[in-house]
């Protein structure tokens, strides 16, 4: 049996800006945060982490930089997937080299590519890793989509240990679960469909919500997995309105906002990424307060 990266919520975190620079002092007082709030895993420069509109050099600085603050607390995950295979490869090197604990692998982006291909491009990265890759299967922001057999034939390679799963089709979870069993983790890409996931066997969650909420995301995760159902469903649902909030658009303009309001960071994104629409941004603020974020 593979060895698990982690059990629980993993905080898809966010790359805070000011100035159009990263914001390291922001950055690090979020790492202890979410480190102290009890979070299972960091993953950074992912979707969330703005990874596609870092430059090559600030990507490799803010993996290093968390690996570094987080100095073995928890597992770091690198985001270092890429529409380009062979940049892949080099980045998954170095994350390799400054102690980045595991690897996230989205599906290749604009360029797309058949299944045969994705095996291809998976296995050349997972083959040059010396830590356990998580593929991340996305397709609504891809245009690439992992089928069950394909995630099946991946999960033989033994680099490939977990998968974040973004679809949004449970079915297609299932039959995921159904066909490799304890080769490959599923967690679950979606903030909305945590419980969803565990109930078809899924280690946890790879979330946003969780940038602003550690310990809560991390609850729902804990009391599904230790037997209180219940407590988790309820949780879930409680914080559904928030979490449509958080996706009202394009990840990650709403958690930015977010993080911003509770002094993580400027409210700064890198174009073609805007600031929040002032509407949806009341609603998200009132949503936060009423849970006393802000």
């Amino acid at each position: 049996m593979k060895k698990t990266v982690f059990k629980g919520a993993a905080t898809a975190i966010i790359t805070p800006f000011r100035n159009g620079q990263v914001d390291y002092e922001s950055f690090g007082r979020l790492i202890d945060w979410q480190i102290s709030e009890g979070i299972s895993a960091i993953v950074a420069a992912g979707t969330t982490g703005e990874g596609s509109t870092l430059t090559d050099a600030e990507h490799r600085e803010v993996i290093r930089f968390c690996v570094e603050r987080v100095g073995g607390r928890m597992p770091v995950i690198a985001g270092t997937g890429s529409n380009d295979t062979a940049y892949a490869v080099d980045l998954t090197k170095y994350a390799c080299e400054v102690g980045a604990d595991a690897m996230l692998l989205v599906t290749p982006y604009y360029n797309k590519a058949t299944q045969k291909g994705l095996i291809e491009s998976f296995t050349a990265v997972a083959d040059v890793s010396d830590k356990p890759v998580i593929l991340y299967n996305v397709p609504s922001r891809t245009g690439c989509n992992i089928l069950p057999a394909t995630a099946k034939e991946l999960s033989k390679h033994p680099n490939i240990v977990g998968i974040k799963e973004a679809s949004g089709d449970i079915s297609q979870v299932a039959e995921m679960a159904a066909l490799c069993g304890d080769d490959l983790d599923i967690y679950s890409g979606n903030d909305n469909q945590i419980v969803p996931v565990l109930s078809l066997g899924g280690k946890g969650v790879i979330s946003v919500l969780a940038n602003l909420m550690p310990a809560a995301t991390e609850k729902i995760c804990r009391d599904y997995l230790e037997g209180d159902v219940e407590s988790s469903r309820r949780e879930q649902l409680r914080l559904l309105d928030l979490i449509n909030a958080l996706f009202s658009e394009v990840n990650p303009i709403p958690v930015k906002a977010a993080m911003a309001e509770m002094g993580y960071g400027a409210n700064e994104l890198r174009l073609p990424l805007t600031k929040m629409e002032v509407h949806n941004e009341a609603k998200l603020f009132e949503l936060m307060r009423s849970e006393g974020l802000i």
